[in-house]
């Protein structure tokens, strides 16, 4: 598949073929499904807890003997039933992690990949460089090269000029491509690719 390479400017200055086998299968939905359930599920602390009846303080004494009150019978105030007692059956700590093979998930990234390229949503730029940190400058870029959506910038390497550039620009964010996962390709409309950035993928991926 061949796509124009574009600068910053908006004109396109070239020509760039991706890889078939990373941006050209047909997609694997229930594998995304299954990937994307995997990274939600691993981003997840799992340290939620409530107390048991043991647990909770007090309650060490009889409230009332055990016969001839006309009460039912109670052997403490903190029993489930009591305002303030133990929680039956609560949530406690545990971990939500999930496994997945290493193929399965790059097949999650390939099939997405594929997605944003059969919809013409990838648009590679030649480089992304920034002397200095500049919302306004990244906005001209951006409008320049016609990115009104929500947008993913892929980064070969970490740009601290560029980072902060985009801080503050709504439904954009920067991403280093050796950390591309299932949930931000899905989650932006558009993939800005530097091609040291595309290099980093085929490189993984390929």
């Amino acid at each position: 598949m061949q796509v124009p390479v574009r600068n910053t400017q908006g004109e396109t200055v070239g020509q760039v073929e991706l890889r078939d086998e990373i941006f050209g299968l047909e997609p694997n939905v229930p594998v995304m499904h299954q990937a994307l359930v995997r990274q939600l599920a691993n981003a997840r602390l799992g340290t939620h807890k409530t107390k048991k009846r043991k647990e909770v303080s007090g309650g060490g004494r009889k409230p009332w003997r055990q016969k001839g009150t006309g009460r039912a019978r109670q052997g403490s105030i903190r029993a489930p039933q009591w305002r303030g007692g133990g929680t039956v059956f609560g949530p406690q700590p545990r971990s939500y992690r999930q496994k997945m093979p290493r193929k399965m998930r790059r097949l999650a990234y390939r099939s997405a990949l594929s997605i944003k390229a059969k919809e013409g949503q990838i648009v590679v730029l030649d480089d992304l460089q920034m002397e200095t940190p500049k919302t306004r400058e990244m906005l001209g870029i951006l409008d320049r090269l016609e990115l009104e959506a929500s947008v993913l910038i892929l980064l070969a390497e970490r740009n601290e000029t560029v980072e902060k550039s985009i801080r503050n620009i709504p439904d954009v964010k920067t991403l280093r491509a050796s950390y591309l996962n299932v949930r931000d390709l899905l989650n932006f409309d558009y993939l800005l690719v530097p091609l040291g950035a595309l290099e980093v993928i085929e490189g993984i991926l390929g």
